[in-house]
């Protein structure tokens, strides 16, 4: 996952609107949404090459993200950011229990940022700040940097949202279309983290498309008053073509 916009606590109707894009290489084999067989109450797309998940839910309400954070020269690390998500799904304590579990082999992963919510509570880690953040009602963006970091991409991910969720029933539709801006920012827009400018150019907008690396899927999670999730995941092929639509909907139950 590469961007994220979410609304915490903000709207009447609607405690949680999530918005994301995940960007990856064309080759990763790649599972669209789904109930998985060997959980079946986690939904999600799974990454088919270390098992994980960059987004997923819980049929209790309990959600985790990630987003990479970029460096010039990554550190190799024994265990896929995709664990995370994964493990915070699967796990049954308190997800302060977790985060703080996973700031303790924090070393294990290239450099992350990891989000981790339910009902009441919304968490932000990464081991680029080694906290854990108890995040207040308001609306955030997430990208390859630390929480809020005005990127572009992510100044426009906010408005964006800002402005939809304005509406008293936000349209899906227009949530997906809200990241699909693919025209690169100007040079002086865009942030040094040492992979030169050619590729913070191309890696600029929301949706990106590149020969060999691009949007891979939108993602839009709602969740109202009631306990009723509404899971839409929209994926695309190489190039932005689209390709697989897939919609949910359920009902909290506990766990």
């Amino acid at each position: 996952m590469c961007l994220i916009a979410f609304a915490w606590q903000t709207h009447p109707q609607y405690p949680l609107i999530l918005v994301a894009n995940r960007d990856e290489f064309y080759e990763r084999p790649t599972a669209a949404a789904h109930f998985w067989e060997d959980n079946p109450d986690i939904l999600g797309g799974r990454d088919l090459q270390a098992g994980g998940t960059w987004l997923g839910i819980r049929r209790d309400g309990r959600w985790s993200a990630v987003t990479n954070y970029r460096e010039a020269q990554p550190e190799h690390a024994p265990r896929s950011r995709g664990a995370l998500t994964t493990g915070c799904l699967q796990h049954d304590g308190s997800l302060t229990d977790y985060g703080s579990q996973v700031l303790s082999d924090s070393g294990e992963y290239s450099p992350f940022n990891l989000l981790m919510g339910d009902d009441q509570t919304l968490l932000y880690c990464s081991n680029r700040t080694h906290r854990i953040q108890v995040l207040d009602a308001g609306i955030y963006t997430l990208s390859n940097h630390l929480l809020d970091t005005p990127w572009p991409k992510a100044s426009h991910a906010r408005e964006a949202l800002q402005t939809l969720i304005c509406s008293q029933n936000p349209d899906p539709g227009l949530l997906l279309e809200s990241l699909h801006r693919d025209t690169p920012y100007h040079d002086e827009l865009l942030p040094d983290t040492g992979v030169g400018i050619e590729l913070e150019r191309m890696l600029s907008p929301p949706f990106i498309r590149s020969n060999h690396y691009g949007t891979r899927s939108s993602t839009v999670l709602m969740k109202d008053l009631d306990g009723h999730c509404h899971f839409l995941e929209q994926s695309y092929l190489k190039g932005g073509i689209t390709g697989e639509l897939k919609e949910f909907s359920f009902n909290e139950q506990n766990q």
